[in-house]
């Protein structure tokens, strides 16, 4: 279990494996190597992604994580290369601050960015805030409420607005310096999870309705 609050970026250093296939990937982190367990949860960019070797580097950790069909055909793990930088989250303690929402990092669709928009710092750059427009599929959209927690690439966002399957988010000069959405633009994948809360009670509806 998650919150959506971002500790570290990563780069993925080496990948092993196929399309469609079980991937293998190398990251570096600022993580200390010793605080990382083999079969810990790490969310990366969004997938929670199990730890199956770890070790030192100068300036933090390496960690290597292992991908599924499934995670490959549901997110943008699959392409992922050389060079690839990740939002990375730790998994939840009890009794740690949840500062975002609860998230899974179970991924239940890819969205992809259409417009982005950088708002004025009043002159100052640092101080600039963006606002992105973002796809989502329409399954995924129903889920989806004005003002509720989404979870893409990671990051707890609230959403600004929701219409039909395109819904919009605001991101603030921290966040954008915290995580990779500093560099998103416009066509870029995103890896989309739903409010956990969104998500059982359309399945309550279905099964009580017989929807």
């Amino acid at each position: 279990m998650f919150t959506g609050i971002v500790t570290d970026i990563g780069e993925v250093v080496a990948v092993e494996g196929r399309q469609g296939t079980l991937k293998r990937l190398r990251l570096h982190s600022a993580y200390a190597a010793e605080t990382i367990a083999l079969g810990a949860s790490i969310a990366c960019a969004g997938p929670c992604l199990t730890v199956v070797a770890k070790g030192e580097r100068q300036g933090g950790s390496w960690f290597e994580v292992e991908a599924a069909a499934e995670t490959l055909a549901l997110t943008t793990v699959a392409d992922w290369t050389q060079g690839t930088r990740v939002n990375l989250e730790r998994s939840l303690k009890l009794g740690d601050e949840l500062g975002g929402h609860l998230v899974t990092g179970h991924i239940d669709a890819t969205a992809r960015i259409v417009a982005r928009e950088d708002l004025s710092g009043n002159g100052d750059p640092s101080g600039a805030t963006a606002r992105f427009v973002i796809d989502v599929p329409q399954e995924a959209a129903a889920l989806i409420a004005r003002k509720g927690s989404v979870a893409l690439d990671g990051v707890s966002l609230t959403v600004n607005s929701i219409e039909a399957n395109r819904l919009s988010v605001l991101l603030i000069p921290h966040s954008l310096s915290a995580t990779t959405f500093g560099e998103r633009k416009p066509g870029d994948p995103l890896n989309l999870e739903v409010d956990l809360m969104a998500r059982y009670a359309a399945r309550l509806a279905e099964v009580k309705y017989g929807g």
